[in-house]
């Protein structure tokens, strides 16, 4: 059971590595869409792809796939641990593995949440440029029918303007979080090394402990000893010197 259980931690970190590096390419992928569209916005033409069948929307629906299936058999390897955990005969490691099961579990809902915002913050930046693509196709067709460029046309200009400018500012924005939060991950990581790194010290206390008593021990029937034949000596010296 102790092998079988190994093996269902090996697999929970191969798939939390495997995530960590999903996750990394999925928020670059969400980060770098937002630039891409602003290009193609510039593009005048009316052989611009639509946004929904762009080769990003693709590979953002496969990823989603790909992460959500890793999500899907990293909570099926916690749950075989769990049962692992309850299965009688294992009492005496219960509280390590319960706190080994609790670890895990506290990574995948990291992991999920961190999916989940990405993934809603994505979904979002492709409606606002759905959105903007259709007012925009609206004011060109306005201005080839009406034949003038009427105030009427110039103030939709002007608000197509100010709505490309306050969406540069939305992306900016969203970039600098998307970064942000790459280095929290980062960190993140450093922080559970240092924490496995400290478990593994706290694990080997007891036995450092047990060593010091030892020696401290040691140290004071030498003491004892070492004492006891001082007295000796100096007694016999004593009665030496006074016959």
């Amino acid at each position: 059971q102790s092998i079988t259980n190994l093996n269902q931690r090996k697999q929970a970190r191969q798939l939390e590595n495997e995530l960590d590096l999903k996750l990394v390419s999925f928020s670059k992928l969400c980060t770098s869409y937002s630039s891409s569209r602003d290009g193609r916005r510039s593009d005048t033409s009316d052989t611009t792809p639509l946004l929904n069948n762009s080769t990003q929307d693709r590979m953002f629906d496969t990823m989603s796939v790909e992460i959500e299936q890793l999500l899907a058999k990293l909570t099926a390897v916690n749950n075989k641990m769990a049962e692992y955990a309850n299965t009688a005969g294992t009492t005496s490691h219960n509280a390590a593995l319960m706190h080994t099961l609790q670890r895990h579990r506290d990574i995948l809902q990291d992991y999920t949440n961190e999916f989940h915002k990405t993934k809603g913050n994505f979904l979002a930046i492709r409606e606002r440029e759905d959105l903007l693509g259709s007012v925009r196709k609206d004011i060109e067709t306005y201005k080839s029918g009406s034949g003038v460029n009427n105030r009427r046309t110039e103030l939709f200009l002007k608000e197509h303007d100010h709505l490309r400018n306050s969406d540069r500012l939305m992306d900016d924005t969203i970039s600098i979080a998307m970064a942000t939060k790459e280095n929290m991950t980062s960190q993140r990581g450093m922080l559970k090394s240092i924490q496995s790194r400290v478990n593994t010290l706290a694990n080997r206390f007891p036995t450092i402990n047990n060593l010091i008593q030892r020696i401290n021990l040691r140290k004071r029937r030498d003491s004892l000893i070492l004492g006891s034949v001082i007295g000796i000596c100096t007694i016999l010296l004593l009665l030496y010197a006074f016959h």
